[in-house]
């Protein structure tokens, strides 16, 4: 496990060096909010991360439900049981398994890890423009129908999920990247996600937090160039 800080933003990683899984922890007057619950073996050194804070976590906050991003939930929620879970309305269904599509969406199938026996549902179900925190919603649909991301209003941090990628590159979501394909094979609609994409560089981020990769500071250039990089690849 590693942990790195930038502001109030603590990137809590996995397996850092083989296939990165990030999770993270934004600082709270009243605690801590976790974003994200990474692998099922991910709980110890989630609580060791918030133990060398000194504080609590408060929330659990969710940008969508593959297994790589609620894998610790369960048993985070045994110790933690007064703790609510967020997610967006839409990836609420995926945490029972729910791979159906609504008629408006893409009818393409729901690729990635979708929990199978996930016990752990949400508490708020979320939808733009939502505040948890410090942090504001923003539905950023791509890599599943109801993934989100959250902006740190205090900093203009940017926590995407897996909208993008900074692993083998910056990439959106859904752009094969040949040293670490593993988000694109899970994503469900580049369409989408390149969409998303660019509603998040409109936010002109101070900093790129995502789920697998390094943090990227100032990263409007990086994250144009991905943009760019996929529109090229989709025509």
């Amino acid at each position: 496990m590693r942990i790195i800080q930038n502001g109030y933003l603590y990137q809590v990683t996995f397996m850092a060096n083989v296939f990165p899984v990030n999770c993270y922890l934004v600082e709270e007057e009243d605690g801590l909010t976790l974003i994200d619950a990474a692998l099922d073996f991910g709980k110890k050194g989630i609580i060791q991360a918030a133990q060398k804070m000194g504080k609590s976590i408060t929330k659990i906050v969710l940008t969508h439900a593959h297994e790589d991003h609620v894998g610790a939930l369960d048993s985070l929620k045994e110790i933690l049981p007064n703790v609510q879970v967020y997610i967006s309305a839409r990836d609420s269904r995926l945490m029972s398994g729910d791979r159906s599509l609504d008629a408006h969406e893409e009818q393409t199938p729901i690729k990635g890890g979708v929990p199978k026996n996930l016990k752990t549902r949400a508490d708020v179900l979320l939808k733009e423009g939502d505040f948890v925190g410090s942090l504001k919603a923003f539905e950023t649909p791509g890599h599943t129908p109801g993934s989100m991301s959250f902006l740190d209003t205090r900093t203009n941090a940017v926590i995407a999920g897996d909208a993008f990628q900074t692993r083998g590159g910056i990439a959106v979501s859904g752009d094969m990247m040949l040293f670490f394909p593993f988000p694109a094979f899970a994503t469900w609609s580049k369409k989408a996600a390149l969409a998303s994409a660019k509603k998040l560089v409109n936010l002109k981020p101070s900093l790129l937090a995502v789920g697998h990769g390094e943090l990227v500071e100032n990263p409007f250039h990086a994250m144009t160039t991905a943009i760019k990089n996929l529109e090229q690849k989709m025509k």
